[in-house]
């Protein structure tokens, strides 16, 4: 039996530490307030989804927040950097014997359920599966199996992550299907370019 599983990277809630780029332009705590209306986005597309779902926390597991213990398992992330983190995840699902892994942050309000489903869908055909990014990086990754060398030595949040991700998938001889390009919320453009659709 297939035994799919979304891992989901969120931060902590906390001023200064969310959005810094956006905050740049409108301050921290307003930087705050958007961050907040990702997550929400994000719960409310990914609460439909028929499927195991985590919620790997940046620092610490809060005693309140928005996602339901009746559908989402908590975690904290574990590595000194991003790679490190989202490697750490992978392999332990795979090692507890999910067949199909994928993974989200919750920057992206343009990320739907039904894109989702379609990462899922198409780890029936290929190996793997990445959303790109507009910025260059990309905003979901999935797998049927453990590779860490997708996650060592990427120049992390710049805009070469996609670039040399599907190197390193090329490199491992995999086949990878390619979802279509969104937009990540980190700048003021884009946060004026997104927030109508959340």
């Amino acid at each position: 039996m297939q035994r799919n599983k979304l891992l989901i990277f969120v931060k902590n809630e906390e001023a200064g530490k969310v959005k810094t780029r956006l905050a740049a332009s409108v301050g921290d705590e307003e930087a705050l307030k958007v961050y907040k209306k990702l997550l929400m986005h994000t719960v409310s597309i990914t609460v439909p989804l028929k499927l195991q779902k985590e919620v790997w926390y940046s620092r610490f597991i809060p005693e309140k927040d928005i996602w339901s213990k009746d559908l989402f398992t908590k975690r904290v992330q574990k590595g000194k950097d991003l790679g490190e983190r989202m490697s750490h995840a992978f392999d332990e699902s795979f090692r507890n014997g999910y067949n199909k892994v994928v993974i989200i942050g919750s920057d992206c309000a343009e990320l739907s359920s039904d894109i989702i489903r379609e990462a899922f869908n198409a780890l029936e055909r290929s190996e793997f599966v990445i959303g790109p990014a507009e910025d260059g990086g990309y905003y979901l990754l999935g797998m049927c199996s453990y590779h860490p060398a997708l996650f060592k030595e990427v120049n992390w949040s710049t805009d070469s992550v996609f670039r040399e991700t599907l190197n390193k998938i090329k490199s491992v001889e995999g086949s990878v299907h390619l979802l279509r390009t969104l937009n990540d919320v980190d700048t003021l453009d884009d946060w004026k370019q997104n927030k109508a659709k959340i």
